[in-house]
This record gives structure tokens, sequence and C-alpha cells, in this order.
């Protein structure tokens, strides 16, 4: 199974965090060493949609799109949720933090799963690390790992 960690952002943000960007790369690297992954910025919602289809040969990725009207969710709850898709045959699994101003009804359609952070706004780079680090906690969450530890 292959993760891929999308997210959508039209133009080079004045003030982008290197901070936060070494962290989303660092936990891509934890997760690269259980399962292979992929981080992709996306120009569009479209672009995000069509990387998610395409791939001769092989089903179109499950798509797991973080929503404000999503289901919020444990780290347990998201962990039994990728278990799930792992077990149910998933080779893909595509995860999308959106654009700013929310995903089209399209988007939210061909969705496997919309997710909620709950009802905080926090900024795209955030949620971006945000989504890693609950990928890899979800991944230590089924192999038993003690660094999700019930905290």
């Amino acid at each position: 199974m292959k993760f891929i960690l999308g997210s959508i952002s039209p133009r080079k943000t004045k003030g982008k965090s290197r901070e936060a960007e070494a962290l989303m790369q660092e936990y891509a690297a934890r997760i690269g060493r259980m399962t292979p992954v992929e981080v992709i910025v996306f120009d569009s919602e479209a672009a995000l949609l069509e990387a998610g289809s395409r791939q001769t040969g092989r089903p179109m990725a499950t798509l797991v799109l973080f929503d404000s009207a999503g289901e919020a969710m444990t780290s347990e709850e998201f962990g039994r949720m990728v278990g799930r898709m792992r077990d149910d045959g998933a080779q893909r699994i595509l995860f999308g933090v959106g654009p700013a101003d929310g995903w089209s009804a399209a988007a939210r359609g061909r969705a496997q799963k919309l997710v909620s952070f709950g009802r905080m706004t926090m900024p795209h780079e955030l949620a971006r690390v945000v989504v890693a680090e609950q990928v890899y906690r979800a991944l230590t969450i089924l192999a038993g790992h003690p660094y999700h530890g019930g905290h």
C-alpha cells in the first residue's frame, strides 16, 4: 500500500514556514520507513483528483479528504479506518488537504471518506503536518508500536 500526502496550494505563499515543511518531511520520512509515501503539492483541486485517478493498470486511489464537514475522529478511529482500507485491498490512499475555500461538491462526492480536524481552523501548513503525523500515528497504532501510547 502506498500513501500520497496531497495538498492544494495554487500559489507560493509568502512567509512559507520552513519549520512546518521540515516537520512535514520528518513525518513523511517516518511513514516511508513503514510503507511507500509520496508528498505532493498540487496547483488545483482538479490536479489532485486527476492524480488519484491515474495510474495505468491500477485502480483509482482511495480518496480521504480533510474537510470541516467531515467526521471528527480520534487517532484510534483514524487508525482503524486506515487499517480497514488496507484490509479491503486499497493499493493507494490519497489524503488531501484542500484549498482555502474548501472542497467542491464534486470532490466531496468522489471521496471515500471526509475527515474533520474538528471545529478549529488552522493554517494550511499546519494542517499538512497534522495529516502527516496522524497517518504516521495510525501506522504505529496498527503495528502495535509504542509511539502512540494512548495519549
